[in-house]
């Protein structure tokens, strides 16, 4: 399986979307800083996956989600996320 996710730093709201194949490992790695371009925004907290069984669509999805085309359906894909999820 092969994972597309997005994590919001809880220090200034940025997004970071990145792309694993095992979400639980990396998604330690951000927590304890040792991802040199989110380390230094620091707590993180995710707010979306999608799971892939195909490595190149999850890749694609990714490489999207990171454009500029991406922006608007990414939008859309994290208000439904926290429509259908809401975080207490």
């Amino acid at each position: 399986m092969y994972y597309v996710y997005i994590i919001q730093s809880k220090k200034d709201g940025r997004l970071y979307k990145g792309f694993t194949s095992d979400l639980e490992n990396r998604l330690k790695e951000h927590k304890e800083g040792k991802t040199k371009s989110t380390k230094s925004f620091r707590p993180w907290k995710l707010v979306y996956y999608e799971v892939f069984v195909d490595k190149k669509d999850a890749l694609r999805e990714e490489l999207f989600l990171k454009s500029g085309k991406g922006k608007s359906t990414l939008k859309e894909k994290l208000k439904n996320y926290m429509e259908r999820y809401p975080r207490g």
